[in-house]
């Protein structure tokens, strides 16, 4: 069997292969978020391999069982008719005397099992009536319908792959121990029958390791080859009888390709009740398509090489039939995961949110047909917030509000204090209009904390700041600069100006404590107020002139506002 892993050095976690997986076999561990192959879900597609752009996605076969078996001297080696393409510019002859000297007893081409599973649907395509008859040879069609679609198995051709047919054979002719290895890239992912699986980058480095090269081997059969020739099969297992009667067949045959069409089948067959005669149904168009044979803008130079190295063709059959074996297959029914938990599923529908018009994005930017399904995919740990779209917009805008708004009063952060700081200078210096900061800090607040809590504190911010965004304009930028600080910059704003709006401000927030419960004085501020002249700019930071100025209405008792220049004391009452 082939095995799928996903290089935790090469992989970046851009959820290609988790998109592009039609069996939802990529598990997505944490936040970071590491990803992994679940192998009982993967049917072996291959389709995750060119997806992802950064070749962390590996595939390999049973290459220490093949290596035994070869050095044995007693195994069979099928080997997929697309290694003509994979091993180029070696030749075929080349290729399977290369394969004898590494130790192998037999090498075949994969044309018997051809054959024999031809032989079977032409005897099936004329044993009528069968209603509905859905193709077997393609091991991915077959492990997605016994693990998505389990109503369509009894519809399965009962007619077992071309590799596993060809097990039976050979070891029909040279004995039922004889050990089978296969090579090629349509494996059947759960087949007990043969020893060993592997790709042809696994027969590559098998035949290094035997110090054997195929290009240094005779461009001729140094044994006696197994049957190459074809009589009754197209690759793949199909009669070529069925094809040319397909033709003028009508409604009796039909032609699907690719694994998104077994929804409608499975509708028409189970729900609708239709009899759709033969169903070719492949994954791809072919094994040369298939995704781990090569780019697939090289797909008609793989098939003519493929082609030019195919011998002509049989006029008699090239079975042995005085050999007996079953051709036979039954298919199990793969049982379905539990359903996901559905609170969390609507925790992650809740998450994604709804478009504008209220209802579910269901963009399938995520590789899913519905917001339901990345739901549940990504509650049982098959998939990851990260590649909802709609979901990490709406991240980035709360992360975008959360650095420009501060959580507890509602009002500006210090970075966009800052920001519109500097844009307010320059706008001054061009329009030659003043502008001025207030400098707000609570005179007894650690008091407050420390007497009331500091929950009571955080009510007593939350006022202020009320109080602060109460008393400026629209146009104004009030922040919390930290702690129980606050600046204000008061646009288009002279000295005398700002100094009316920082009384304000001090009066309304010392009745802000008496609202609150507090005793009279407990809760006042003091206020710093500088201005930006742009005709006599000052020297040094306008938030460190407001900041001194605040310091000196600390030093003269508190409850105060005191100017960059002067100080202006204000008839308070003291407790």
């Amino acid at each position: 069997m082939l095995s799928f892993l996903i290089d935790a050095d090469l992989c970046v976690a851009c959820l290609a292969c988790v998109r592009i997986c039609p069996s939802d076999a990529i598990e997505v561990v944490g936040e970071a978020p590491l990803l992994r192959v679940v192998d009982e879900s993967c049917i072996r597609c291959g389709e995750c391999v060119p997806a992802c752009p950064h070749q962390a996605v590996k595939v390999s076969g049973e290459l220490g069982r093949a290596l035994e078996l070869a050095g044995q001297g007693t195994a069979a080696l099928i080997l997929s008719p697309e290694s003509a393409a994979h091993f180029y510019p070696a030749t075929p002859e080349q290729l399977i005397n290369a394969c004898y000297a590494a130790g192998f007893r037999v090498v075949t081409r994969g044309v018997i099992g051809d054959e024999l599973v031809a032989a079977e649907y032409l005897r099936l395509w004329e044993d009528e009536p069968w209603g509905t008859l859905v193709r077997s040879t393609d091991p991915v069609v077959v492990e997605t319908v016994r693990m998505q679609y389990p109503e369509l198995v009894p519809y399965l051709a009962p007619v077992a792959t071309p590799t596993v047919a060809e097990t039976r054979y050979l070891r029909a002719r040279y004995g039922a121990s004889l050990p089978v290895v296969y090579a090629g890239h349509v494996a059947p992912p759960s087949c007990r029958e043969v020893d060993a699986a592997v790709t042809f980058s696994d027969l590559e480095q098998l035949l290094r390791m035997r110090s054997v090269s195929a290009l240094t081997q005779p461009t001729f059969f140094q044994r006696i080859p197994e049957e190459r020739r074809r009589h009754l099969s197209a690759a793949g297992g199909m009669p070529l009888a069925m094809l040319e009667e397909s033709r003028q067949a009508g409604s009796r045959f039909r032609i699907v390709r690719g694994l998104d069409a077994l929804p409608a089948l499975a509708r028409a067959v189970t729900v609708e009740r239709l009899e759709l005669g033969f169903v070719d149904i492949l994954s791809n168009e072919g094994a040369l398509d298939h995704p781990l044979s090569g780019p697939k803008e090289e797909l008609y130079w793989r098939r003519a090489l493929v082609a030019s190295a195919e011998p002509p063709r049989s006029r008699s059959p090239v079975v042995d039939r005085a050999l007996t074996m079953s051709i036979g297959a039954t298919f199990e029914i793969k049982p379905r995961p539990a359903p996901a938990d559905a609170a969390a599923v609507e925790a992650v529908l809740a998450s994604i949110g709804t478009a504008s018009n209220g209802k579910p994005w269901d963009c399938g930017a995520c590789g899913y047909d519905t917001c339901l399904q990345f739901a549940r995919s990504a509650v049982s740990g098959r998939a990851s917030l990260r590649q909802c779209p709609p979901h990490e917009e709406r991240r980035a805008n709360e992360a975008v509000r959360a650095a420009a708004v501060d959580v507890l009063t509602g009002l500006a952060t210090y970075r966009v204090l800052q920001e519109r700081l500097q844009y307010e200078i320059e706008r001054s210096k061009r329009s030659d209009e003043a502008f001025a900061v207030l400098f707000i800090d609570l005179d007894s607040f650690k008091l407050v904390n420390d007497r009331h809590g500091h929950e009571a504190g955080n009510d007593i911010l939350r006022a202020v700041a009320a109080e602060i965004r109460a008393a400026v304009r629209a146009s104004d930028v009030a922040s919390r600069y930290g702690g129980d600080e606050f600046v204000v910059i008061l646009t288009r704003t002279d000295l005398p100006g700002a100094t009316r709006v920082a009384e304000a401000l001090r009066a309304g927030i010392e009745g802000v404590g008496r609202r609150l419960g507090y005793p009279a004085g407990l809760v006042t501020v003091s206020i710093g107020v500088a201005e930006f002249d742009p005709h006599r700019p000052a020297d040094g930071d306008l938030l460190v002139a407001a900041d001194r100025a605040l310091y000196r209405a600390k030093m003269a008792g508190r409850n105060l506002i005191a100017e960059a220049q002067r100080l202006r004391q204000h008839e308070v009452t003291r407790t």
